[in-house]
């Protein structure tokens, strides 16, 4: 044993509101320019939900598939989309059972020098639009993209 003082808390970083908000204006352009309609969740990085947005003309299912991606994003910080390949593995896929796992491209990490700072999601799209609009608005306002 160790007579070192226990540390009892980490600094915690999450996205702000405003951020938030901004990303979601980021992917309403992106998508419009891409040429569809979507429903976009911003989590913390607790994966709770911080905002959201869906279009007049986005399906209802596409909200609770934007805001598991982002909520599954933020879970270990992958993009929804490498998921698949994961799954694949016996020891991982157990967790393919898991109600709110979502192993479909569209949902990102939000990352900042490192660090998590929530989770994108966005439905409405295939998932190749999906995953485009979130890069789009990622890089708009200066987030990395996970390698």
């Amino acid at each position: 044993m160790t007579n070192a003082p226990l540390t009892k808390s980490t600094s915690a970083s999450s996205i702000t509101l405003e951020a938030a908000n901004a990303l979601i204006q980021a992917v309403r352009t992106a998508a419009t320019e891409i040429g569809f309609e979507a429903s976009v969740a911003v989590t913390d990085a607790g994966g709770h939900l911080k905002a959201f947005q869906r279009t007049d003309s986005t399906p209802f299912l596409a909200s609770e598939v934007a805001v598991d991606k982002a909520w599954t994003a933020a879970s270990f910080g992958y993009p929804t989309h490498v998921w698949n390949n994961y799954l694949g593995d016996p020891n991982v896929a157990p967790l393919a059972h898991h109600p709110r796992l979502m192993a479909v491209g569209g949902g990102y990490p939000i990352l900042e020098d490192g660090k998590l700072l929530g989770g994108l999601g966005i439905s409405g799209g295939t998932y190749e639009q999906d995953q485009q609009a979130a890069e789009a608005a990622l890089k708009a306002l200066g987030f990395e993209l996970p390698a």
